[in-house]
């Protein structure tokens, strides 16, 4: 079972991801990796205070360390989720300021608040006198026309005067318009050196790095040259074995939690019973573990088998086991 916190566990992360994120998600890479901190999707604040979306906070107590990523820009309203946040169990809050996509650009949050620091401030420190856990952000180096060389130093100092000790910088610009949210991962460049020269101006602040990272290998250079945590994203999700399954021994020194794949997916059956039993479709757990084989004899079988089936009327545990037997004969040949 996990049992660092999340400061412990935020030597090395999985990103928060809109739309892939949910609890099913972090119950899967959970079963991979015991000591690695899980994000949740973003959630936004007025969604749980106004709208009482309370059911977005769902978590197993299994995906312990896990934080609550909160979008918004109202400090106060920020405070209200964030306390709501503690009290269902997160091990930490995050701001996020640096999701670019149009609709969180018109809830005036996200990487749009990379221009307002002074505000940022103002909303972290609120969130802080309201919860107990670590409240941290995750930003951008800059946005639009920004020079991040220059915006970047300020931003992190204003975080740093309100008390925030943790930070997981995505090294790339945002542009708000005219690039989508997937351009916005890609097309601009990435400035490492940049995040290093945070960390070297800042050194009493714990800094991840996230952005075009994709293997253990690489997440070791960057602790090996001195970042405090490295954050992966969509690696983590479409080659989750890659990134995760060797990650408690060769990050944490701890001992990993599955032999191979084939254990991961036995460990995730009772997760699947449970949910299929309160009603649920088995396409949401599936979903997630589509990429468990990537790269490996019987990866397109399995990823088939699962896409074809899982989303049928009735579908249970069974076409899963089908398709894990189908990838054991692949293997086989």
């Amino acid at each position: 079972m996990p049992l660092n916190t999340a400061t412990e566990a935020a030597q090395f992360s999985v990103a928060p991801m809109m739309d892939w994120t949910d609890r099913h998600c972090r119950f899967f890479h959970r079963v991979l990796s015991h000591r690695t901190l899980l994000y949740t999707e973003m959630v936004t604040a007025p969604a749980l205070v106004r709208g009482g979306a309370k059911h977005l906070l769902r978590f197993d107590p299994f995906e312990h360390p896990v934080a609550l990523q909160l979008g918004g820009s109202e400090p106060r309203e920020l405070a209200d989720a964030a306390r709501m946040g503690e009290a269902e169990g997160y091990d930490e809050i995050n701001l996020n300021v640096g999701c670019p996509s149009d609709r969180v650009q018109s809830g005036t949050f996200g990487a749009v608040l990379m221009k307002t620091p002074e505000l940022v401030a103002e909303c972290v420190a609120e969130m802080r006198a309201a919860v107990s856990v670590p409240v941290t952000v995750k930003c951008r180096i800059g946005v639009d026309d920004q020079r991040p060389e220059e915006v970047l130093p300020d931003f992190l100092k204003k975080l740093r005067d309100v008390g925030v000790e943790r930070v997981a910088i995505h090294a790339r610009k945002a542009w708000l318009q005219g690039l989508s949210p997937k351009e916005n991962r890609e097309i601009p460049p990435l400035d490492y050196p940049l995040v290093f020269a945070m960390k070297s101006a800042f050194p009493d602040l714990h800094v991840s790095v996230n952005g075009g990272i994709e293997t253990l290998d690489q997440v070791e250079e960057f602790l090996g040259g001195g970042l405090d945590g490295v954050m992966i994203g969509r690696a983590a999700y479409h080659a989750p074995w890659d990134v995760l399954g060797d990650a408690d021994r060769r990050i944490f020194g701890a001992e990993n939690p599955c032999a191979d794949p084939f254990e991961a997916v036995e460990k995730m059956l009772p997760h699947i019973e449970a949910h299929l039993a309160e009603g649920g479709r088995l396409h949401a757990v599936t979903r997630h573990m589509l990429g468990l084989f990537a790269g490996r004899a019987g990866a397109r079988v399995w990823r088939r088998t699962l896409s074809e089936n899982a989303h049928r009327d009735g579908a249970g545990t069974d076409v899963v086991l089908a398709a894990l037997e189908q990838v054991r004969e692949r293997r086989a040949a």
